[in-house]
């Protein structure tokens, strides 16, 4: 398998200056914040329930829209793949319990 996430994010950006009326990334960042969260949400929540169900396709799948729906929502407020990238690889230099205590503490 040749396609990462990093084509599909690259896929994402040029779509903005494509027509809504062939693209539905398009069409999602021109609805706006409320529409692409909304969207993600549902594909999570739909996740979760795959999950649950034990249903490995139906992971699969929603799985994809999940991540899908995650990179637009990320395009649409500008932060790229590799920014949270960087995020998760500063938080493998300390213990997952040690980084969510740090977080609980500015919160």
């Amino acid at each position: 398998m040749t396609f990462t996430l990093d084509d599909l994010a690259a896929l994402i950006k040029s779509r903005r200056n494509d027509s809504a009326s062939t693209s539905y990334t398009k069409t999602l960042l021109d609805a706006g914040m409320p529409k692409i969260a909304k969207k993600f949400g549902e594909e999570a929540v739909e996740a979760v329930i795959a999950a649950m169900a034990g249903d490995r396709a139906a992971l699969t799948n929603e799985a994809a829209d999940a991540l899908y729906h995650l990179l637009v929502m990320l395009e649409a407020r500008d932060v790229s793949l590799d920014d949270v990238l960087r995020e998760l690889e500063r938080r493998t230099n300390q213990s997952g319990l040690a980084e969510k205590a740090a977080r609980g503490a500015k919160e």
